[in-house]
């Protein structure tokens, strides 16, 4: 696998693809990074961009991940040191999932975002841009109905972290995506260079396959889960033997989370996948990659409930230190 090959692995799309080669061409000192809400417990949506910035680590990126404190106090995720607190903690997370500690830099938004420099760019950009587009920008980030100012300013931050934090490679979910175009039409504008972005999927609802898994709505898997609870929850997960399911009768399109989980949050964490089978239902089945697993369950082979199994206990694996480390700062509190 080729650098670019190992950024992009997994990925929706880059924008553009033509700068994602010039920096695989020489990822030495190129950085990359992503911005977290500090608004709870690492939930599967975290985990997912968390192992793409492992990618960038071992093609040669240094990473930065920005524990986005003003961002939260501003998209009413509640007090600023409650905030803190729980930025603390997600630290702990991240590095329990396996980010490298010493390949990556842990920065606090309100660390620079009150400098007079930034807030002076920061109106800068608020001079460029419409209401209407900064409230499109966040469609699928807020929190609550409607878009508040502070919502407004909100993307404005995010493309303005990227020049202060001396980026080459914004990474985030598709969710993202309005944001950083929104960055990448701005910030020329005061002078600063367009970033170059890289896109990660969004995992389907898991009891349904519609729209996204929301730690909000619906059922989620998180940090905080227990080997019980990761079982129930992939137990009871939609699993039909297709990884393209049929539309829904109002033509709503479904996608097999279940088959998405084990493409990008297992195959990338592990080499090989072993499914526990009975002798008497044909024994074990090894894969060494996520076709052939996707394949088996097409061709019936691989029975939806022995994947399911599997899946349950490769996803506790990853997220037993994150939880580990969760119960270690309750005891300590």
């Amino acid at each position: 696998m080729d650098v670019y090959e190992r950024i992009t692995r997994n990925a929706t799309e880059v924008v553009t693809e033509e700068e994602g080669r010039a920096l695989a061409a020489d990822p030495d000192g190129k950085r990359a990074y992503v911005g977290y809400e500090p608004s709870g417990v690492l939930h599967i949506g975290h985990m997912l961009t968390a192992t793409k910035l492992m990618d960038l680590q071992d093609a040669g990126f240094e990473v930065t991940v920005l524990l986005a404190d003003v961002h939260a106090y501003l998209n009413d995720k509640g007090t600023f040191e409650g905030i803190r607190e729980t930025a603390e903690r997600m630290k702990e997370q991240f590095l329990a999932y396996g980010l490298d500690e010493d390949k990556t830099e842990f920065v606090y938004g309100s660390a620079f975002q009150f400098d007079r420099e930034y807030v002076l760019d920061l109106h800068a950009l608020e001079l460029e841009t419409s209401i209407a587009r900064a409230e499109r920008a966040m469609a699928e980030i807020k929190s609550g109905d409607t878009v508040s100012v502070s919502q407004a300013v909100y993307p404005l931050m995010q493309a303005l972290d990227i020049v202060y934090l001396d980026v080459d490679l914004a990474v985030g979910g598709m969710e993202q995506r309005k944001v950083h175009m929104l960055a990448r039409d701005t910030l020329p504008k005061i002078d600063e260079s367009a970033p170059t972005c890289l896109h990660t999927p969004l995992i389907a609802d898991l009891q349904t396959g519609i729209g996204k898994m929301s730690a909000s709505e619906g059922v989620s898997i998180s940090m905080e889960d227990s080997a019980a609870d990761i079982e129930e929850k992939v137990t009871a997960a939609y699993c039909p033997p297709t990884r393209d399911p049929d539309p829904t009768d109002d033509g709503e399109e479904r996608e097999n989370p279940v088959l998405q989980i084990f493409e990008y949050h297992v195959f990338p964490r592990f080499e090989t996948v072993v499914v526990d089978r009975p002798d008497e239902y044909g024994g074990d089945l090894t894969y060494d990659d996520y076709e052939s697993l996707a394949a088996d369950l097409e061709s019936g082979e691989l029975h939806p409930a022995d994947a399911k199994g599997a899946l349950a206990a490769y996803l506790d694996d990853l997220i037993a230190p994150g939880r580990s480390k969760l119960r270690a700062a309750e005891t300590e509190s």
